[in-house]
């Protein structure tokens, strides 16, 4: 009887081996189809296109240098020459992401990667008319842009065309339009448009009076708490006066993501029509964004006056999409927007109905139809022309004119030449009309709040050569712009703009370390660039550490010990120091901006805070006294590529750095990231730059992460902006 039980076990048994044999053998024939159903999708996608005559005849005329950091100087005969041999450059770099970047503004972000995030960008792109800004403006733009435009797209096709096997060619060739689309794209981004959608969208605004917080139009209170520990950017000037050395100085400190479509690329161009301008630039964008020339130069900060408004639009109960305006019913404007999707293995369309009233955009959700008026909404894409005369600017003059443009929508600018220190709090401020709360959701009803121009530039707040020679911005208030007298008035500037009134540390701390009258070196200018201290009045004191200090009774050692830290701690924030571990993860639940950790730790409760923070040190690192550089990383790379180095400073330090935990650390993501010093001296400017990883974001490069050591170090590298510097470091000299 056993023998039988045991036989029919090993029938069993073999029955189900074969069947999973068979099921197996099913699984890899359908694995094998659609492998090779995916190969024919792939293989059916067309090659790069061959170059144009344009385009050959650009690439005989532009050399590129690569610098000893990998950083290219371009030089062609003409601008759009130069443009050309920009847009190659930069995609031998990092060509993916400006493939993504042209392609997102097109609205067809989900051909190309198949995800929930590229299909709110292919909705937000009809939403914002990105195709129509640019049929309506491209021609209008000054041929010379147009031309910049078009050679740097054709720079990127010739790239395309000769390394085809990165490119997914179905959406080409580009034109100067691509590029122009990328400006019309990005900049309602910038302006608010999508913190106004995510409002409507996620129900924090319902009805007409709830509060929005567009683009930071919104209680003092709360900017100040955002404002704290919101990613922001630096920008200082000292003029010569002040000097020890009478050299005029300019710190260009923008605090962008460290990847992404959006992060710095560093690039030097330069042209026989007289464009020579090194600095900072985008994926996709043609123009030096921020930097300086032989004259001049320039650094942006983000600003957060109220540039957007919502309404809420009463919608006629006998005609669905009809909606009631000036006392009379008009029709929605209703557009299909395409959005096609590839799976890999087949691409299909589906259509969704995108909307416009009198106001803007449309957007329906389950509480009713709400409208969008922004800043800017005529269309964005004359920012190209801005920002290029911008770069070919002689003296202030020039530069002021190319600024009356007012095609940049927003970004306080602060200049600086030989002779002069300049600030202006740029933005298109909507001339509204009196006796609305425009910081709240509007009635779509009525016409008086249904603004149609913008205040004038010479009306913008504005500092020219004040008698501190300091002017300064740090995403804090535009009536703080400089040290003692000369700056605006907050009474001169209609209210209905919101215009910021909130200091943040960094300003509170340049204000004391550039303040007074003692001249300032050069060295002093560079230890306020790299300062990682927090002022005794910084809005985190009294919103985190005060009433936690003040109130909270530990309840076990860890927590007696990291509360001992944090009393005896500085405010200070280098990789030494290790109160500020505690402080670091404290103010990252309490202020940080958003949930980058994904791990909803996001508090308002100090001692929850508090808490969290010491449980994370315990579990992660089995103490809680932890230097701030072994928990604070800056990592890039992989394998035999990779870096992983302590980092300084933190969230609303002069030396920003913003982190996402990484298992048991926090690792950069944003803040520094690519630095200029600029010195106007007697001999013309001079410049020195760093990044915080390299000029190319191709592994198998050298540059890949060859400036991360300096950068960690506060180490700034020549930027070679002459040519007898750059002659003396070159890596190598060829044309495309």
């Amino acid at each position: 009887m056993r023998w039988v039980l045991l036989a029919s076990s090993v029938r069993s048994t073999l029955a189900r081996w074969l069947s999973l044999r068979r099921v197996g053998r099913i699984l890899a024939g359908l694995l094998l189809v659609l492998g090779m159903l995916r190969a024919v999708h792939v293989l059916r996608r067309p090659k790069p296109p061959a170059p144009t005559v344009a385009a050959l005849e650009h690439a005989q005329r532009v050399t590129i240098v690569r610098d000893r950091f990998g950083v290219p100087h371009v030089r062609g005969q003409s601008d759009a020459d130069a443009a050309f041999g920009l847009g190659y450059a930069h995609a031998e770099d990092n060509f993916p992401t400006i493939q993504g970047a042209l392609v997102a503004a097109r609205g067809q972000l989900a051909r190309l990667v198949l995800s929930k995030d590229a299909l709110i960008n292919d909705y937000y792109a009809a939403l914002v008319r990105v195709e129509d800004q640019v049929a309506a403006q491209y021609d209008q733009l000054d041929p010379a842009t147009r031309a910049v435009l078009q050679g740097y797209a054709e720079g990127v096709n010739y790239y395309a065309y000769k390394h085809a096997d990165e490119v997914d060619a179905r959406f080409m060739p580009y034109s100067g339009r691509d590029v122009a689309r990328g400006f019309a794209h990005k900049l309602p981004f910038m302006v608010g448009v999508v913190t106004a959608l995510k409002q409507i969208l996620t129900g924090q605004v319902r009805s007409v009076g709830d509060a929005t917080g567009g683009a930071l139009a919104m209680a003092p209170r709360l900017r100040e708490e955002q404002a704290a520990t919101e990613p922001g950017s630096n920008a200082h000037a000292v003029h010569r006066g002040r000097s020890t050395d009478d050299v005029t100085r300019l710190n260009v400190n923008s605090h962008q993501p460290w990847e992404g479509p959006v992060t710095w690329y560093e690039a030097q161009v330069q042209s026989q029509e007289g464009w020579n301008t090194i600095g900072g630039l985008f994926p996709g964008s043609p123009l030096i964004l921020h930097g300086h020339n032989a004259h001049l130069g320039w650094a942006h900060t983000v600003n957060a006056p109220d540039l957007v408004d919502i309404y809420r639009l009463t919608m006629n109960p006998d005609a669905p999409l009809q909606y009631r305006f000036d006392g009379a019913w008009r029709p929605l404007a209703v557009r299909q927007a395409n959005l096609t999707i590839d799976t890999g293995l087949f691409e299909f369309t589906v259509q969704r109905d995108v909307y416009f009233s009198v106001h803007g955009p449309v957007v329906k959700t389950d509480a009713g139809f709400f409208a969008l008026r922004y800043a800017g909404h005529e269309g964005l894409i004359r920012a190209t022309e801005q920002w290029f005369k911008m770069n070919k600017a002689r003296n202030l003059g020039e530069f002021q004119d190319a600024m009356r443009i007012l095609g940049v929508p927003m970004f306080n600018t602060v200049y600086a030449d030989r002779d002069h220190v300049y600030y202006v709090y740029n933005a298109l401020l909507p001339d509204r009309a009196p006796g609305f709360d425009y910081t709240k959701v509007l009635t779509g009803d009525e016409p008086r709040t249904l603004w149609t121009r913008y205040l004038p530039f010479e009306r913008l707040p504005q500092v020219l050569n004040p008698s501190s020679g300091v002017v300064l911005s740090c995403n804090s208030t535009p009536f703080s712009a400089t040290v003692g007298p000369g700056n605006p008035r907050p009474e001169d500037y209609p209210q209905t703009a919101s215009i910021e009134r909130e200091e943040t540390n960094r300003s509170l701390r340049t204000l004391k370390l550039l303040g007074g009258t003692a001249p300032i070196s050069r060295e002093a200018f560079l230890t306020m660039k790299w300062d990682r201290q927090y002022d005794p009045q910084a809005p985190i004191y009294p919103k985190l550490f005060a009433p936690l200090l003040a109130t909270y009774t530990p309840q076990n050692d860890d927590e007696a010990k990291a509360l001992d830290l944090l009393r005896r701690w500085d405010g200070n924030t280098d990789e030494d120091s290790v109160g500020a571990s505690v402080a670091a993860l404290a103010i990252r639940h309490v202020f940080y901006y958003s949930d980058l950790d994904g791990d909803g730790m996001l508090t308002k409760d100090p001692v929850d805070a508090f808490r969290r923070s010491v449980r994370f040190l315990k579990k992660q690192h089995g103490r809680v006294d932890v230097p701030l550089g072994t928990l604070q990383r800056l990592r890039h790379g992989q394998g035999k590529t990779a870096i992983d180095l302590p980092l300084g400073g933190g969230a609303d330090i002069l030396n920003a750095a913003y982190t996402k935990k990484v298992g048991g650390h926090l690792v950069g993501i944003q803040g520094d990231s690519y630095v200029l010093i600029v010195e106007f001296g007697p001999d013309g400017p001079r410049s020195q730059s760093i990044h915080q990883y390299g000029s190319s974001l191709r592994e198998n490069s050298p540059h890949y992460s060859d400036q991360a050591a300096l950068f960690a170090k506060r180490t700034l590298k020549d930027s070679y902006f002459r040519e007898a510097d750059l002659a003396k470091n070159t890596e190598r000299s060829y044309q495309p």
